[in-house]
């Protein structure tokens, strides 16, 4: 099998990211984003997607996902799932963070991209960008569900 160059790293949110896989490479079962770095204390705005699963598991720092009426901390080599339908955010603790995103199935991925490629990062266009991929924003980061 011939060696492959890395992804790129993009700029997504306050974040770097890395899309290692992507619908076309899984026959859209599975999506796989590395969040390269984000910053301590970086959030994600609350919100839900509703055509896939998200799952979190953390390569280096620390990281609180926010569910309705649970909050889960993770260090380094945990997972965590937040299934389809369930509002959810992140919390970066103190120091940048590294953690693999998985979509299942895919699609997250295709947000990812589009995000980056997007002009502005405004949240009217965020939301929109969100909707055209089966994710609705339902406030601002810092919110917590």
């Amino acid at each position: 099998m011939p060696a492959t160059t890395a992804p790129p790293v993009i700029d997504f949110l306050t974040g770097r990211v890395r899309i290692l896989a992507d619908g076309g490479a899984t026959a859209g079962a599975l999506g796989l984003v590395e969040m390269v770095e984000a910053p301590p204390g970086d959030m994600s705005p609350l919100h839900v997607h509703h055509a896939h699963d998200e799952g979190f598991y953390l390569l280096e720092g620390e990281l609180t996902l926010y569910t309705p009426g649970q909050e889960v901390g993770l260090a380094a080599g945990e997972f965590v799932l937040a299934p389809r339908g369930v509002p959810h955010t992140y919390r970066v603790g103190d120091a940048p963070a590294r953690w693999l995103v998985t979509s299942s199935p895919a699609g997250f991925e295709r947000f990812v991209a589009a995000v980056s490629a997007s002009a502005t990062a405004d949240p009217v266009e965020l939301a929109r960008l969100a909707a055209d991929h089966g994710i609705e924003i339902l406030g601002p980061p810092g919110m917590l569900p």
